[in-house]
């Protein structure tokens, strides 16, 4: 029996001094990127193209539409903002700045309020991960910013044909280890940036390239609380390269990378509202 008070669970509700701050949040994040040249998009809860955007398809809410197509709620917003804007409004916008406030849903129930941020056909991730810091700041917040590079494990996955990205998902170090390779054990317990000039001297050109990336990343933020993590990887369809998350007690407060959709490389992050909202509310 379902009481009448009883909401689903996964969704959320908000009232009284957690909407405040809900609100408080969104009007944070969108004073900065307004100030910085983004514009606002909201896009429709209903999608015929979430499964471009979703590793695992069981996620979502799926529906029909009054001619019987397969559609779905909106499971996330990066992909579906840049195909409206490149296929969609193409001809009306040249525009390439964009945010949007608005929830994502996944099966069976849980729902997620995200502030997103897309910026079309820029390579510099610095360019939107100082931006989610000022967010950050603004809040009286100090995340811990950990910057990876999906393509590391790729990498390393291909020239040692005992390693799987399984491993590197559950993070077996005890695996890694067991190879007896200094430069391989050397990235295990990379952490800091000084530490990457080592590494570079004496790992393969391959993983030296995306190394590079990570340190020329870092060296173009403006925020000191950071940890490298180039051993990390998460099953992503479209952040295959640079990737970065703000964690702060093990709560995930952002997440953002560089991503190609089609021909078009771009690059953003989602600040995830909830957490932000139950962690200011504390």
């Amino acid at each position: 029996m379902i009481l009448e008070h009883e909401i689903p669970n996964g969704t959320k509700l908000y009232f009284g001094k957690s909407a405040k701050v809900k609100r408080e949040i969104e009007k944070v994040a969108s004073d900065i990127l307004y100030a910085n040249g983004f514009e606002e998009i909201v896009t429709p809860i209903f999608s015929y193209h979430q499964h471009l955007s979703i590793a695992d398809e069981k996620e979502l809410i799926r529906v029909n539409d009054a001619k019987n197509n397969n559609m779905s709620l909106r499971a996330d917003s990066t992909i579906d903002v840049v195909r409206i804007i490149d296929k969609r409004l193409g001809r009306n916008t040249e525009h390439k700045k964009w945010f949007y406030i608005q929830p994502v849903f996944r099966y069976p129930s849980h729902e997620q309020y995200q502030v997103g941020v897309e910026f079309m056909g820029q390579e510099k991730l610095s360019s939107v991960l100082n931006l989610s810091v000022n967010i950050f700041e603004k809040l009286e917040l100090k995340p811990l910013i950990q910057v990876s590079n999906m393509k590391i494990p790729q990498i390393i996955t291909a020239m040692f044909n005992s390693l799987t990205l399984d491993d590197f998902r559950h993070i077996n170090i005890e695996k890694f280890l067991n190879l007896k390779v200094e430069w391989l054990e050397k990235l295990v317990y990379l952490q800091h940036l000084e530490q990457v000039e080592e590494l570079l001297d004496i790992v393969p050109d391959a993983i030296k390239i995306e190394l590079q990336k990570m340190k020329d990343l870092c060296s173009e933020m403006s925020y000191t609380n950071t940890v490298l993590a180039p051993m990390y990887y998460a099953e992503m369809l479209y952040y295959d390269e640079l990737f970065f998350r703000a964690i702060d007690k093990n709560e995930l407060f952002a997440s953002g990378g560089r991503y190609k959709n089609e021909e078009l490389t771009s690059v953003g992050f989602a600040i995830y509202t909830d957490i932000l909202c139950e962690t200011l509310t504390k």
